[in-house]
């Protein structure tokens, strides 16, 4: 079966794997153009899967210890992805995804975005110089309040931040259904340009009432937790795909959960973090190809409550 790009899906991962096998020496190879979705706010266009850091990128220093990130971050790049997301939460992920994109040389291909997870204006103004130096970068192009903390004294200082051009865009996150009454208070009351939340085929309270109001507040949406803290690869271990899931270009379950979110018309970008590459082609492979239209939706999740 092919895909909207024109090629098989056979055709797009022997190809992935070309890609990362000849970045090493300097050569390359067309891959299929990812699916991008544009940021309310400015019409920006992002691609729909961006790559997490949490726990993944949270390395040691040593070459051995790095090197498997580092070939992820390639060739998250090279199949054009771009957003890339921390937090200082994260232990070193910051500082390691800061070196590893400074080494590949492809800092002005990736969208920056982290949190400020801390207390009061003067620690968040240190937390995110901090995150700047650790990232490497002048500007950042997201700032996002980690788990809305004190989100209304950071909030103040995150617009003088982008008025001053060191931020070009401003959120919030969470992670927990628990938050959505805050969420979804903070999202009626001010202008934000990025939410980030807790979504996935089993996780779906969002489409009750945030991602109606965020597309209502032209608010762009990354999905977090996007396999349910892997409980989801638990849940189908040595289960096969459907046969219908040749729809909609799908050859994995990693593929089966990221394209089930990033239908949602509502999702301007997924974050699923991996330290490894294989993963990582599946990853991106979700975000290229047809993806399953509303009723098809519904039948994914059912059928994956029924396993």
């Amino acid at each position: 079966m092919r895909s909207n790009n024109g090629i098989t899906r056979r055709d797009w991962l022997r190809g992935a794997i070309a890609v990362g096998a000849l970045a090493a020496s300097g050569a390359g190879m067309s891959a299929p153009t990812p699916i991008k979705r544009a940021i309310p706010s400015s019409g920006e266009l992002l691609p729909v899967i961006g790559l997490g850091t949490y726990q993944t990128f949270d390395a040691g220093s040593t070459p051995s210890e790095r090197a498997p990130l580092r070939e992820v971050l390639r060739e998250f790049v090279d199949l054009g992805g771009s957003m890339l997301d921390s937090s200082p939460m994260y232990g070193r992920s910051e500082e390691v995804a800061g070196d590893l994109a400074a080494e590949l040389g492809v800092q002005k291909k990736l969208f920056h975005a982290t949190k400020i997870w801390t207390s009061g204006r003067e620690g968040g103004l240190a937390q995110m110089e901090r995150s700047f130096r650790r990232m490497r970068v002048a500007h950042m192009d997201l700032m996002q309040i980690h788990n809305l903390v004190d989100w209304r004294t950071h909030l103040a200082t995150l617009r003088e931040w982008k008025q001053q051009g060191k931020i070009r865009y401003l959120g919030v996150t969470h992670y927990t259904d628990s938050a959505y009454d805050e969420l979804e208070r903070v999202l009626n009351a001010e202008a934000l340009d990025f939410v980030q939340l807790n979504f996935s085929i089993v996780e779906r309270a969002a489409e009750k009432r945030l991602l109606p109001l965020a597309m209502e507040r032209r608010v762009a949406v990354i999905a977090n937790r996007p396999f349910a803290q892997a409980g989801l690869f638990s849940k189908v271990r040595g289960k096969d795909l459907p046969p219908w899931a040749e729809e909609f270009d799908c050859d994995s379950w990693a593929q089966f959960f990221l394209k089930f979110i990033v239908s949602h018309s509502a999702i301007t970008c997924v974050i699923p973090a991996t330290g490894n590459v294989k993963h990582l082609r599946e990853n991106m492979y979700a975000g290229t190809g047809r993806l399953p239209d509303a009723t098809m939706r519904e039948r994914m999740a059912r059928h994956v409550a029924s396993l």
